[in-house]
């Protein structure tokens, strides 16, 4: 078969779902067909680890993985997708620098992701971060450092406000963020010349569940709420902000927290690219079949944050979005898109959780592998274990900054480079930072 006649295959978005397709596609066609990743950055983000870059503990670089790296046979695509014709059978996108394409496509895998969820509470679009993209963790480390920074050399009443962290959503990233973020300011603290008369930095994690980690085991739960506690961290469960300003949050229960630092970790909704599709949706995710196809269209199939896809684990619900149930259904989709071209069988979606994983910074963390609650140090090497096996790339770099976390100080620098206006809440695409005079897609 010429190079011209190859069936072409393009995924759309490069996240745990996107990547693994287009991983097991190349590997199940090889030169059968030609494999397009489109992508607004040329790297696979592992996302968890995402809390260590913001608390200095990994340099940005270790949790990337270049595509063209890990994908050799796979032809990579920079660019935002803007529509999706379904009659034509093509992909329309913009650029890095702000040009348009097209990418014809006779199979096409959708596996965009998600973005972050907002709630119509005033002032939070304008005064909160999200914490989804690499650009957002960079601002959040520079932020928080300079705050630190800035009390030092501040006798006025500001400066407790400067020492207040809120994070707002006590899910896996929240949690995280909060206990990553509470060690991070200590130390920076204790590395102050005027750090003595500094307010001890104050965390608060913020949410209207009954508990923090409302979606794993209550042993879980428990031991993050106590690691948190012991370290500091003020835990509000059953509160919500009704307002932010740019000197603080007004809680629900009439306290006004000043701050100048408001993260906003409340969830995830699919990619809006999703909903204009002009497929049938099941709250902003595609529907699909057991086998990630879209009924209707043969050719299209969706993995991942961007798909409803039966739990078959649990009939009558779908597959919840995680990491671990989009990197799987991301390997399911590029078989069967394999097989759709004469690659195999078919097979449908089916898999039990494994267990949950949260970090909690230090030697601590909280996992149940296979359905064992553990906690501790033990936890924590577990924890870090399976971080490094999941990753497809990186590990040893990612293993000697722990290392070198365990036996040296952290660098407190703000570099600057990132800044407030370049990562607003409310946008379609956190992967990227956003600048004036740029492409802008909202």
């Amino acid at each position: 078969m010429s190079r011209a006649d190859r069936p072409r295959v393009v995924v759309v978005g490069a996240g745990f779902a996107g990547f693994e397709a287009a991983r097991t596609l190349c590997r199940s066609v090889r030169d059968q067909a030609e494999v397009v990743l489109l992508n607004p950055t040329d790297y696979f983000l592992y996302l968890p680890l995402l809390p260590q870059v913001a608390a200095g503990i990994l340099e940005p670089r270790r949790v990337t993985v270049s595509l063209t790296g890990a994908l050799p046979r796979v032809r990579v695509v920079l660019g935002e997708a803007d529509h999706v014709d379904l009659a034509r059978r093509l992909v329309r996108y913009t650029g890095p620098e702000g040009e348009t394409g097209e990418l014809t496509y006779d199979r096409l895998v959708l596996a965009v992701g998600s973005v972050n969820k907002l709630l119509p509470i005033p002032g939070v679009t304008e005064n909160a971060h999200g914490f989804r993209g690499l650009p957002e963790a960079l601002y959040l480390r520079d932020h928080v450092t300079r705050q630190i920074e800035l009390a030092a050399a501040d006798d006025s009443a500001v400066r407790e406000a400067r020492t207040t962290f809120v994070v707002v959503g006590a899910g896996y990233t929240g949690t995280e963020v909060a206990a990553q973020g509470k060690l991070y300011t200590d130390a920076l603290v204790r590395r102050q010349p005027g750090g003595k008369r500094l307010p001890a930095p104050r965390w608060l994690l913020v949410d209207i569940a009954p508990r923090i980690l409302p979606e794993l085991d209550r042993r879980l739960s428990d031991t993050a709420h106590r690691v948190l506690r012991g370290r500091g961290v003020d835990v509000r469960t059953g509160t919500s902000v009704t307002e932010a300003t740019p000197k603080g949050v007004q809680l629900d229960d009439g306290e006004f927290v000043g701050t100048r630092t408001l993260v906003w970790c409340v969830g995830v909704r699919p990619d809006p690219l999703v909903s204009e599709v002009g497929l049938p949706v099941e709250h902003g995710r595609l529907k699909v079949d057991p086998r990630l196809n879209v009924p209707g269209h043969p050719e299209v199939f969706a993995c991942g944050d961007a798909a409803a896809v039966p739990d078959l684990t649990r009939p009558g619900q779908c597959t919840p979005m995680t990491a671990q149930h989009a990197s799987r259904q991301g390997r399911v989709a590029g078989h069967n898109v394999a097989a759709s071209l004469g690659h195999g069988e078919t097979r449908a979606y089916a898999h039990h959780d494994l267990g949950f994983l949260v970090d909690l910074g230090g030697v601590k963390a909280a996992a149940n592998p296979l359905g064992v609650p553990l906690s501790g140090p033990l936890a924590g090497a577990v924890t870090r274990g399976y971080h490094l096996a999941a990753m497809p790339g990186n590990r040893v770099r990612v293993a000697a900054d722990w290392i070198l976390d365990a036996v040296l100080p952290r660098q407190g620098v703000q570099l600057g480079l990132v800044r407030s206006y370049t990562v607003p809440l409310d946008t379609a695409s956190p992967e990227l930072a956003r600048v004036p005079g740029g492409p802008r897609k909202e």
